[in-house]
């Protein structure tokens, strides 16, 4: 579409150019002025009367081509096409600005721009019907065009102002600001086997229109019908979740069959949606994200939202993690949050399987998620108490912050290794 309006915009711009290069007003108007000039009075013989022999030389003349006039040196062709060509930009620009305002503004604008120019045709009817000698004919022409621009100026200007004032509620329907009004969510195929969509519309942090595409269905019923158990129970998860956000009464859930045969991926199938609907993509795919991104599409990423959400940790607090496996530096540990969170602890092989206190380091925040480390609290508190020493210094133990629910280790490792994955299949949105 974009393409199209720039190719419409040029060919535009060289229509008008043309025109002024092949009409050449500027030279018309100048070579008709010169005519007039030499134009005989009347009761005078013309110069082919008195002069039978200079005849030829003035039909020569006057076959002249408009192309002598020259104006600083520039032919007057070549005046006429930039002057046609500063007025296609001129209404481009004006076009642009026009595209930009609402309905009820252009309504407005409309509507005070009408009411305007008659007003300012009928003061300057009055004027020009007047006899009275205190004003020529030029004068009075002039006055009432100033007065039809003047007037449509200032009706133009404070109607789209007032315009916001209308209520296009009241004319039945036949004009609706449809494009101010329209909230689209489409949603992509990792998000819905994520799951997290569900528990986030029923809380209304998602409002709008929520849009399910056909070929997404296809593809969510392709991975449900996979003899892949894992990919299996994947697809099935997301139509149970198409089923929950359907029976939510607050949803506005819409199915369409919008489909773009001659593009094959189902993710630029779901960008040219999003541009024909202009809608916001729901997903969790990262790459989709960044496609959409490059193509000017708005993005909503329920992993970026559970990012946002995390609870902030600073370097130096203390907080209680569970050492559930092995790291891959020598003598490490490797700990999660309940919101999944990995805290690598360094000198924690052996607190594995058991609840360790200890001192955050540094946090790494990267566009997958965010990551702790830190060190025991032991090692924190003796390496800090040797440096309090040679100080001086006496200090008492921070309090413990805990970001886990106390659990046994071995219900931590069970549920560990019977978490299910959520998140949809490499390659597929």
């Amino acid at each position: 579409m974009r393409t199209n309006t720039v190719l419409i915009r040029l060919i535009f711009i060289g229509i008008l150019s043309a025109a002024g290069f092949i009409l050449d007003p500027i030279g018309a108007h100048y070579y008709a002025a010169a005519a007039h000039e030499q134009k005989p009075a009347e009761g005078t013989a013309r110069p082919a009367e008195a002069n039978p022999q200079t005849a030829p030389a003035a039909a020569a003349q006057a076959a002249a081509p408009h192309t002598a006039v020259r104006l600083l040196g520039i032919p007057s062709p070549l005046l006429s096409a930039i002057l046609g060509l500063l007025l296609a930009v001129v209404m481009i620009v004006f076009e642009m600005r026009i595209q930009q305002a609402s309905l009820k503004t252009l309504i407005g604008a409309g509507i005070g721009s009408m009411m305007g120019i008659v007003g300012g045709v009928l003061i300057g009817f009055l004027i020009t019907s007047q006899e009275s000698d205190a004003a020529h004919s030029p004068t009075k022409i002039f006055l009432t065009l100033a007065l039809a621009f003047i007037m449509a100026y200032v009706g133009l200007m404070v109607g789209a102002a007032k315009g916001d004032y209308l209520d296009l509620s009241a004319l039945g329907g036949i004009f609706s600001d449809k494009a101010t009004r329209r909230d689209v969510k489409i949603l992509d195929t990792s998000v819905i086997i994520d799951g997290r969509i569900a528990d986030v519309s029923e809380t209304g942090f998602l409002s709008g229109t929520i849009v399910v595409p056909q070929f997404i269905l296809r593809e969510l019923q392709q991975v449900a019908d996979s003899p892949d158990s894992s990919k299996r129970q994947r697809g099935r998860r997301g139509l149970d979740m198409l089923n929950r956000l359907q029976s939510n009464p607050s949803l506005d859930i819409q199915v369409v069959d919008t489909d773009f045969p001659a593009v094959k991926e189902v993710d630029l199938k779901l960008l040219e949606l999003s541009k024909s609907m202009d809608g916001v993509v729901v997903t969790n795919d990262f790459n989709l994200n960044k496609v959409a991104q490059l193509h000017g599409i708005q993005v909503l990423n329920i992993n970026e939202l559970a990012n946002s959400l995390k609870p902030v940790v600073l370097p130096g607090e203390a907080m209680r993690v569970f050492i559930l496996k092995e790291g891959k530096e020598y003598n490490q540990g490797v700990a999660y949050l309940d919101d999944g969170t990995m805290v690598v602890v360094d000198n924690a092989r052996r607190m594995i399987g058991k609840n360790a206190d200890i001192a955050v380091t540094s946090v790494l925040q990267t566009t997958a998620g965010k990551m702790i480390f830190g060190r025991l609290w032991e090692d924190a508190e003796n390496g800090a108490h040797h440096r309090d020493d040679q100080r001086g210094i006496h200090t008492t133990n921070p309090p413990r912050r805990s970001f886990q629910q106390q659990r046994e280790p071995r219900q931590q490792q069970q549920q560990a290794q019977q978490a299910p994955i959520r998140s949809a299949e490499p390659g597929q949105s």
